[in-house]
């Protein structure tokens, strides 16, 4: 299981998703050019000391990002509020890489076009959208608890 993070707009929700990803034990795919200078400061203020345990990928563009994982496999769940179908009713798989759009623009056409499925989260009629770490994390525990991949508990 991955995250990929289209063009990120802001450093903190970066540095959180990546935080999550070091603590769930999954990869994180950065699809360049991100609004922000990606660089160890930045992204220490909301990933702490966190970060050194995230496989962390950068990709410089939409079409490198699209080779690797089409040599690697594995499907590209794109969250989307233009999407059809509930992230609950999603059967994930372990090879699923979950990928978060741009907070201020989403993802464009092509993108969502290419993705294997696009999945939404159902919010109260009138709300746009929710914060894309908090997305990225209520998704990614559904894909995790579905495939039985959470880390093993120290208890």
């Amino acid at each position: 299981m991955r995250l990929a993070l289209y063009q990120p707009d802001i450093p903190q929700n970066t540095g959180t998703l990546l935080r999550l990803a070091a603590c769930m034990g999954v990869g994180v795919d950065i699809i360049e050019p991100c609004g922000f200078i990606l660089d160890d400061k930045r992204m220490r203020r909301a990933g702490m000391d966190y970060l050194d345990q995230v496989d962390l990928v950068r990709h410089p563009s939409w079409t490198t990002f699209l080779d690797d994982k089409r040599q690697k496999g594995g499907r590209i769940i794109l969250l989307s509020t233009k999407a059809a179908h509930l992230y609950t009713e999603f059967a994930y798989q372990e090879d699923d890489t979950l990928l978060l759009g741009r907070e201020s623009q989403g993802v464009p056409e092509e993108v969502h076009d290419t993705a294997d499925e696009r999945l939404i989260i159902p919010m109260s009629e009138g709300m746009r959208s929710i914060n894309v770490a908090i997305s990225g994390a209520m998704v990614l525990g559904e894909a995790l608890r579905q495939t039985d991949c959470f880390p093993a508990s120290p208890l």
